[in-house]
């Protein structure tokens, strides 16, 4: 009885320590976050909302405060990197270094709305 248990609350740790490991972390300190949404700022303000309580300046573009009920906010890493190209007009194409991604997202994470 006692070995199926610990058996059982085995399986349980691995199955939490395996969801925990593949969750995407980005950084929360103060710097990072404020680098990120200085990233957010220069790139994307111009059209978006890119703060908790702000407006975007253009029609239809999405709030980031938003973005993660439309998908998955580590899905942007690698667009991000690669250089985000986009089918609407005036939306400029730009990369970041990894460490800007992690602040960008950090920040992206830090005002999603619940």
């Amino acid at each position: 009885m006692h070995r199926r248990l610990l058996t059982a609350a085995i399986g349980v740790m691995m199955i939490l320590a395996a969801q925990t490991a593949s969750a995407e972390t980005y950084p929360t300190d103060p710097v990072s976050v404020a680098t990120g949404l200085e990233l957010a700022e220069i790139y994307c303000a111009t059209c978006h909302a890119v703060e908790k309580d702000d407006e975007s300046k253009i029609e239809g573009a999405p709030a980031f405060r938003d973005l993660s009920k439309r998908y998955p906010l580590e899905d942007l890493e690698e667009s991000l990197a690669e250089g985000i190209v986009t089918g609407h007009e005036g939306m400029p194409e730009f990369s970041f270094s990894s460490e800007d991604i992690d602040a960008f997202l950090g920040y992206l994470t830090s005002i999603q709305s619940k």
